[in-house]
């Protein structure tokens, strides 16, 4: 009889399960229904995936993530092992034809949505499909209290009354232990095996570091902790700027987000895997499928809006079991500045009702009417026509989509573009003939790189407000160039598609829904309040606080992370009396900046500039008016 070992050993070329893989598989191929908690990199794809080959039948995997699915979908196809994946927009011939492929097919695993389960031709062919396993993954979903909650995972029970006797697997890699009570509840799981891996790692170290510089502080890290690196950033310019810094000091560095297009980011993913980059600075869009060991550091630019992202993004550092680093940089500014992007933005009751009744008009969509009518959507436009702020706007309509309104796609790849086909002499030299040309294309040379390299794509309505005029022409102008072939211009009216799932109903759409949306307002002010809690709590050991946060209260002291570092650095060896010797012996006859003096000493940067400050009190030290210290 083939063993689970054995199908590790022949599928995924391991000879040995990570902690607590084989004990959850062998609850699942027992019968029972379970849960498995396991934190980022412990592998709980393979938990569900070899029950479902081991098992006589079909294994059905719930997910809300489209290119996960399709992600693991095609890992499996390249180990010979037949899946699929129901993703949205796809005709109802097709579906019908996939469906039947999955009954009559030998297919061991259905990747869904758990709006797709809500079909009713989805749920007659489960009836009649040899199930030997449900999967749900990211199971936090599931729970108003969870960091990524959507309302449809509430209704995946669906599944259990077509099939009351096929063992349920639940798995997350970030829940608090109200989180896992409600998940429990929700499923209806019976009697579950649950299986929890403590959250601690002893060789990696959390570091919340106060900095006036991040980007250098960002070298700083870089020189001394050597290794690949990822830098998480807010948005998509910040990636690309940070980047082309780092590249700029002598390091290598590329970008990751969800505007780039899909083979550049094969690209890139490759280039850092393989060590001919040395840090991925990325959006939170990095970080499906990252299966690399050796990360030496995780560094944070902005405050993450959740202790549960910060933890599975951290997480992704030394999965090799070295020492590993998780640096948090902030400074006086990021406190607001995370209330600001996710507190003030939350649409209001009264707000998505605004914008779903907005969106009705925009399309022209009946009452009663538009169910399975799907549109083309420019975001900005539809913001401009109806002057909504555009943050609470697309908050609202991503509350929508996980509520199964509508489903807003966003299709980042489509958007406008331009490459810039001659040279730059040429360019300018018919700008001097043709002056009217001249302020919208250097407004794109000025906010755009590299549209002399490659084709880049370009937002037409930011464009027009720099230069106070319309996109209609902008857009004429990038033609008129494109006819004068001295550049490429693809010019795309949507960047988005909007599919309206029920019938237009206004008032009583949002009411079924507005309770939602209460609870997921409280617990987001409530998530980004812990993160503020975690960055200035500088007494309690990071890891501890971390641990607590999710439900593990028996714990020790890491040692390694700044609150720990920072005080076996006071208490022992390096004093203030040897710091602040090492500090006049480095003034002796010169003038030096904060910066220069952290860079040279040995000690933690927070307890240099304590015995900075305590020396100028003192008068043993003064800084000058170019805001160097030197000797009094």
């Amino acid at each position: 009889m083939t063993t689970p070992l054995d199908i590790l050993k022949q599928y995924w070329k391991y000879d040995s399960f990570k902690p607590l893989q084989e004990e959850i598989i062998h609850s699942i191929l027992e019968g029972n229904d379970t849960f498995a908690l396991l934190p980022t990199g412990g592998g709980k794809s393979l938990c569900y995936q070899i029950p479902g080959i081991v098992k006589e039948g079909i294994c059905i995997v719930i997910s809300p993530l489209i290119a996960l699915m399709q992600d693991q979908v095609q890992h499996l196809q390249a180990k010979g092992i037949k899946a699929i994946a129901l993703p949205s927009g796809i005709k109802y011939s097709e579906l019908d034809t996939l469906l039947d492929n999955c009954i009559y097919g030998n297919y061991k695993f259905l990747y869904l949505s758990p709006e797709r389960l809500q079909q009713d031709i989805v749920q007659e062919r489960l009836k009649r499909m040899n199930i030997n396993l449900v999967a749900i993954d990211e199971a936090h979903c599931i729970s108003q209290w969870g960091n990524d909650f959507r309302p449809s995972y509430k209704k995946i029970r669906i599944i259990r009354e077509l099939h009351p006797t096929v063992p349920m697997v639940a798995l997350t890699a970030s829940a608090t232990s109200e989180v896992v009570d409600d998940i429990v509840k929700e499923l209806d799981l019976f009697q579950p095996k649950i299986y929890r891996q403590s959250f601690f790692r002893s060789s990696l170290g959390y570091h919340i570091e106060h900095v006036s510089d991040k980007n250098h502080k960002i070298c700083q890290i870089l020189n001394q902790y050597p290794g690949s690196s990822i830098i998480y950033v807010r948005n998509r310019k910040s990636a690309l700027e940070i980047s082309d810094t780092i590249n700029s000091q002598g390091y290598t560095a590329t970008y990751y987000h969800g505007g780039v297009d899909s083979k550049e980011k094969i690209k890139r993913f490759d280039q850092w895997i393989k060590e001919e980059v040395r840090v991925m600075v990325a959006t939170s869009a990095f970080g499906m499928g990252i299966d690399k060991s050796n990360v030496r550091t995780v560094i944070h630019y902005n405050l993450p809006e959740s202790i549960e992202s910060y933890f599975q993004e951290a997480g992704r550092a030394g999965r090799d079991g070295k020492k590993a680093y998780a640096f948090l940089i902030k400074n006086e500014n990021d406190i607001q500045r995370l209330q600001n992007q996710f507190i003030k933005v939350l649409p209001d009751t009264e707000a998505l009702k605004l914008v779903y009744r907005k969106l009705s008009n925009y399309f022209q969509i009946s009452y009663g009417e538009g169910e399975q009518t799907v549109h083309e959507f420019n975001f900005n436009q539809f913001c401009k026509t109806y002057n909504l702020h555009t943050l609470i706007t697309y908050n609202a309509l991503l509350f929508l989509d996980r509520c199964g309104v509508i489903r807003f796609t966003q299709r980042y790849t489509k958007k406008s573009s331009i490459h810039i086909t001659t040279t730059s002499n040429n360019l300018l030299y018919f700008l001097e003939k043709h002056t009217h040309y001249e302020m919208i294309t250097k407004a794109i040379l000025r906010t755009y790189g590299g549209v002399f390299d490659e084709e880049i794509p370009i937002n037409i309505s930011l464009i027009a407000s720099k230069v106070n005029n319309s996109e209609s022409e902008v857009i004429k102008v990038l033609n008129d160039l494109k006819d004068a072939e001295l550049l490429e211009f693809t010019y795309k009216q949507s960047d988005a598609e909007i599919i309206f799932l029920v019938p237009r109903e206004d008032k009583r759409t949002i009411n079924r829904v507005k309770h939602h949306l209460i609870e997921q307002n409280a617990s987001k002010i409530n998530k980004v309040k812990a993160m503020i809690s975690f960055t200035k709590n500088n007494s309690l050991c990071k890891s501890r606080q971390l641990l607590h946060y999710f439900g593990e209260k028996d714990t020790n002291n890491c040692g390694v992370c700044s609150v720990c570092s920072a005080n076996i650095e006071i208490k022992t060896k390096r004093d203030l009396k040897n710091i602040q010797q090492d500090i006049i012996r480095l003034l002796q006859g010169k003038k030096l900046s904060s910066r220069d003096l952290v860079g040279q000493l040995e000690y933690p940067e927070q307890i240099i500039l304590e015995v900075l400050r305590q020396m100028n009190e003192h008068k043993i030290i003064k800084i000058n008016h170019d805001n160097n210290y030197q000797l009094v």
